[in-house]
């Protein structure tokens, strides 16, 4: 069910909170990546968890990329986001016979919604990708509340439709993009080759497209 919450809304933004128990978030890495590129901002990981926590009680807060483990500012960023309140899940990059590289992370997005299914209360799932849609339609018959979380230019309708809420990226982008300069810039790996660390000190993060 999708409630339009701009418009005509059954509950308030307050009462939504309020009833929304304990929370898990799982982020597709990879989509939230390019969501960010379109709106022209870069995302501050530690604004993110806090506005999609929103106040209430979270359970945990999942993060799922393609990596290459022998890129070490990949894996300094990765370090940083788990001693930052996130469960980074990791895949190995694949290289494919056009010369780039990839790493499909929904499945492990799908079973980690389910096998916790009866430890939350609303899942926030942060990602665009239709493909998940059979998975949110599963957990929500366990009564869990499913909140769905991208660029709409980016999001299957399915996804949207099978959602308890949708959340526009367009419309918190203030409360979740960098202010100033800081420690880890998240960069996406390109069949073109690693990025390189720029001169004004900030670390490039290279990562996989999950297209």
């Amino acid at each position: 069910m999708l409630n339009n919450f701009d418009k005509s809304p059954i509950f308030t933004p307050e009462q939504v909170l309020e009833n929304r128990g304990r929370v898990a978030i799982f982020i597709d890495g990879s989509n939230l990546f390019y969501a960010a590129l379109q709106l022209g901002i870069e995302i501050d990981y530690t604004k993110l968890l806090c506005r999609l926590t929103g106040g209430s009680r979270l359970l945990r807060a999942f993060f799922y990329t393609g990596v290459d483990r022998t890129n070490e500012k990949q894996q300094g960023f990765l370090l940083w986001m788990r001693r930052n309140g996130y469960r980074v899940i990791a895949k190995d990059l694949v290289q494919l016979p056009d010369g780039s590289k990839k790493a499909n992370l929904d499945v492990e997005i799908a079973v980690d919604m389910m096998a916790l299914v009866d430890s939350y209360d609303t899942a926030i799932l942060v990602s665009g990708d239709g493909d998940l849609a059979y998975a949110v339609n599963a957990v929500s018959y366990h009564g869990v509340r499913v909140e769905v979380v991208s660029l709409r230019a980016m999001t299957s309708d399915s996804l949207i439709n099978v959602s308890d809420r949708y959340i526009d990226l367009e419309q918190i982008r203030e409360d979740i993009q960098k202010t100033s300069r800081s420690t880890y810039t998240y960069r996406p790996l390109t069949s073109v080759g690693l990025m390189e660390q720029p001169e004004d000190g900030t670390l490039d993060i290279i990562k996989s497209s999950d297209d």
